[in-house]
């Protein structure tokens, strides 16, 4: 039986994607509800499923063909390999289409035409289907042919170039934040469209670049260039427009420091016991702070060595200035506040023999929560229950499919 909760129960939806873009845009679909069937080369698979170590572990303590980095994408859908270079194959996906809202793919430009899978061919056939392209540089344009990845986005996009500490050379986000933000909009323009589909009964194609999403998401630092002029540097932990707001020192570790305003500076200066920072003209307006962060920063550094971070925490809570400490990833996860979110699940995994962990969703929805209904799937696990229960094949049609090579 199909997955009959969350608010996109009813939502099918074709993914035709690979690695982190596509998939982590699915999963967030998937987690509130939508039926998502992942479509894999037989034999191979999403290439991130050997992506590792780590690994899944079985039973016994071997690692297993299914990777980490795979598990943070793919939970909530069900696999089916087909092979669709070949003929019987691309008939198999259309016949799965005709069931389906709507298709995600990250090929490069025209990779599905030549299967006769793409947009131009399916839209007078599936009049309803959204279609959805996650490419490096879109549809159009002069780089559209060439292949991108995350890194080559954050590049090109600018964010490398204001990563970093000012005297070292730029640094890219260790995550793959481009893709995952990518996947993000993927979301949401899938959702615009099908609230179009709805409306009126047409599809469309929705085009997804990585590099015009690196750009989208650069914020106020893309904003302060375009209406300042002035080409942003890399400044580590600091803010562009807020002094001081960024990683401090302190007697055993590092503390983040967040006095955005004038009146949380000034608890700041209460708090450390420096008069002298509040009584300085160079400081009195955030303004001046970032004209003079070169000063400032560096006698805050000198007072927040002083004491160890649980320290500052106590004092500079007391006192309503925002704070945080530099969480390694295991005190991230032991953090009482992300337990109680529930950001940190646990799912049966069949080749584990017992639950694997995950990273939880952080949508909360009071009426229509998300639901974790499936640990992400080995490779073909669901291709004979989804080729039964949404196409109706007998087991005998599925075993001739499997023979020739299809399935």
């Amino acid at each position: 039986m199909a997955d009959r909760q969350g608010p996109l129960d009813g939502i099918r939806i074709l993914d035709l994607s690979r690695v982190l873009a596509g998939p982590f845009g699915t999963q967030v679909l998937a987690d509130l509800g939508a039926e998502v069937i992942k479509v894999e080369r037989p034999g191979v698979g999403d290439e991130t499923r050997t992506w590792g170590p780590p690994y899944v572990t079985d039973p016994q303590g071997e690692d297993t063909t299914e990777s980490a980095y795979y598990l943070c994408a793919n939970r909530n859908k069900r696999s089916v390999t087909v092979d669709f270079s070949r003929p019987r194959g691309v008939a198999l996906v259309k016949r799965l289409l005709a069931r389906c809202d709507a298709l995600v793919e990250n090929f490069k430009v025209g990779g599905l035409a030549k299967f006769g899978l793409g947009y131009e061919q399916l839209r007078d056939e599936f009049p309803g289907l959204v279609y959805c392209s996650i490419t490096g540089f879109g549809q159009t344009g002069p780089y559209a042919h060439r292949p991108g990845y995350d890194m080559m986005a954050q590049g090109m996009g600018g964010l490398i170039s204001i990563t970093g500490e000012p005297d070292r050379p730029p640094s890219k986000v260790p995550v793959a934040i481009n893709d995952i933000m990518t996947g993000m909009y993927t979301g949401v323009a899938m959702l615009s469209a099908l609230r179009h589909r709805d409306l009126t009964g047409e599809g469309q194609h929705v085009d997804v670049g990585l590099l015009d999403v690196q750009i989208s998401w650069l914020a106020n630092v893309a904003s302060n260039y375009l209406v300042g002029g002035r080409i942003p540097q890399r400044l580590g932990t600091a803010h562009p427009n807020t002094v001081p707001y960024q990683v401090f020192p302190t007697g055993d570790g590092f503390i983040i420091i967040a006095a955005n305003n004038d009146g949380q500076f000034e608890r700041f200066c209460e708090v450390a016991g420096a008069p002298d920072l509040l009584d300085d003209p160079d400081f009195t307006t955030n303004a001046l702070r970032v004209r003079n962060r070169g000063r400032l920063v560096p006698m805050v550094e000198a007072i927040t060595r002083t004491r160890g971070t649980a320290a500052w925490m106590e004092a500079l809570e007391a006192a309503g200035v925002p704070c945080a400490p530099v969480n390694t990833m295991d005190q991230v996860f032991a953090d009482p506040q992300v337990q109680a979110r529930g950001m940190q699940i646990r799912m049966p995994h069949p080749l584990a023999g017992a639950e694997v962990p995950l990273v939880g969703s952080p949508v909360k929805l009071s009426g229509t929560p998300v639901s974790y209904r499936r640990a992400p799937p080995t490779l073909g696990e669901h291709t004979e229950e989804v080729l039964s229960e949404v196409l109706g094949l007998s087991e005998s049609e599925c075993e001739g499919l499997r023979a020739e090579g299809v399935i």
